[in-house]
């Protein structure tokens, strides 16, 4: 996910009638139920994409089809991101302030569109697979599109789906329309949903290693970029695109015409989501029918992003939610396999690249053993 999505936690901010959790000063005073509620539920939003795309993560990376084909990524890569992120911001701040917001906003919004309706299909599939009537027929096709002619033929795009996909897609492009014309905060966590869950379900980290490299540079850009500059801020009021999920604090008061928000990025769910699906999948390897990495680092990810509405509303600061979450997700996890005597498998367990085949552990007998 881009950059911009890892907008801290922040008090009652307002941005065209907007809040964030990673705030301002607040112009509308709501109710501390109001406030509980989109707090809560932000949370729980949180927690779907989390749980979902790590179990969803277990077999996309036994799969053999091209288009569920997980991305690994590389210590290398993990080194990369959080200087590609900041360079990603900064432009964006700079482009928000030398052009006119609105367009800019404009072309986002198209390219959201797009790849909101993607999202949101490839996330209904194996739900519409469970309840597609039996007896209607499910028909195959085949998008091909080719380069040049005879042996030197290039194929550019080979996509195969059925009736099912197609139902999906509908189905998407109604909730795409519905966000591009009236930018209802409903659609627009549909699509933020789906951008995480697809996130935590496709991203794979080689190994503990990486993702501890990965978090821990993401946690020095999101305490810098918060802490240190108005750019994270100034972006995430910015930028109007389904890259954060949103909850009014006014739901109470005005239903579902409310315009007062709560906001969780993208980035505080996907980057902790994608080590705790990690977490999960060395579980499976352990064969020991057990899944206590992955309990341990879901309940740290709740305790930490609780830690970080706390600290937040207390404060009435922005809040870097990776300060909290970061030293929870992986220090939990560490802690109970330094208890366990597993740590040593813990570093050692590795996953191969999709090129490789399946999921792979690369542990001597020993390790095993122990």
């Amino acid at each position: 996910m881009e950059d911009a999505e890892h907008s801290a936690a922040v008090p009652n901010g307002s941005s065209n009638g907007s809040d964030a959790v990673n705030g301002t000063a607040a112009r509308f005073v709501s109710s501390a139920e109001g406030t509980a509620l989109a707090y809560g539920s932000l949370l729980f939003m949180a927690l779907l994409p989390i749980f979902f795309g790590a179990l969803r993560s277990v077999g996309c990376s036994k799969t053999k089809n091209a288009s569920d084909m997980p991305e690994t990524i590389t210590s290398r890569d993990a080194a990369r991101f959080p200087i590609i992120a900041s360079c990603t911001l900064f432009g964006l701040y700079l482009f928000f302030k030398i052009f006119s917001q609105e367009y800019i906003n404009l072309l986002l919004s198209m390219y959201f569109f797009v790849l909101g309706i993607l999202a949101l299909s490839h996330t209904m599939s194996p739900f519409m697979n469970r309840v597609f009537p039996a007896n209607l027929p499910n028909k195959q096709y085949q998008l091909l599109f080719t380069q040049g002619s005879g042996e030197g033929k290039e194929e550019i795009v080979n996509y195969e789906f059925d009736t099912k996909d197609l139902i999906c897609l509908v189905i998407s492009s109604v909730v795409g329309f519905w966000y591009i014309l009236k930018k209802h905060w409903v659609a627009n966590n549909l699509f933020g949903l789906a951008f995480a869950l697809n996130g935590v379900e496709l991203l794979h980290l080689n190994n503990v290693s990486t993702g501890c490299i990965l978090l821990g540079g993401l946690f020095v850009y999101d305490v810098f970029w918060v802490f240190g500059t108005n750019v994270m801020v100034t972006v995430a009021k910015s930028f109007e695109a389904p890259i954060k999920l949103v909850f009014p604090q006014d739901l109470l008061e005005k239903g579902l015409d409310a315009s007062n928000f709560a906001m969780l990025g993208l980035g505080d769910i996907v980057i902790p989501g994608i080590f705790i699906a990690l977490l999960l999948r060395f579980d499976v390897s352990l064969k020991k029918n057990t899944r206590t990495y992955f309990y341990t680092s879901f309940l740290a990810y709740i305790f930490g992003l609780g830690l970080t509405i706390f600290v937040m509303h207390t404060f009435k600061h922005a809040q870097p939610a990776l300060l909290y979450l970061v030293p929870a997700c992986v220090g939990f996890p560490v802690l109970v396999a330094l208890i366990k005597g597993e740590l040593t498998e813990m570093f050692r367990y590795e996953e191969s690249s999709p090129d490789d085949g399946p999921l792979k552990e690369e542990m001597t007998e020993t390790d095993k053993d122990k």
